[in-house]
């Protein structure tokens, strides 16, 4: 599996990688959403979940996350907001768009984990 971590914190792409390596999947980092577009068409479709700040420089997450939406090639794919933009009216408005699942900052390694199975229809042992 291969997860593409979209967010300008490069901490935070190193968390959502060190994450996901303990599960064994793969990790690809972006800093915002034009570079997570140009991502996507360079690995063909071989992305499986989309984790996205909202707050980003160039192309901010939502944006990205109507983007992706809007394309047949990546609309299937799982995406999972990961901000600290937590107001209802956020939180509504990326559902809306298709964001598959919301988990507010900070947390946690094994929540983020958990939230990355759910988005994947996988059990959490």
């Amino acid at each position: 599996m291969k997860v593409l971590a979209v967010d300008d914190s490069m901490l935070i792409r190193r968390l959502v990688a060190s994450a996901v390596a303990v599960i064994d999947f793969e990790c690809i980092g972006a800093k915002d959403g034009q570079d997570a577009l140009r991502i996507l068409e360079e690995n063909n479709g071989e992305v499986d979940l989309i984790c996205m700040d909202w707050n980003m420089p160039n192309m901010n997450g939502y944006d990205c996350l109507v983007a992706v939406r809007a394309d047949e090639c990546y609309k299937h794919i799982p995406v999972l907001m990961l901000t600290t933009e937590v107001g209802h009216d956020s939180v509504v408005a990326a559902i809306k768009a298709g964001a598959t699942a919301y988990l507010s900052k900070p947390f946690s390694e094994q929540d983020l984990q958990a939230k990355i199975l759910e988005c994947l229809g996988m059990g959490f042992d």
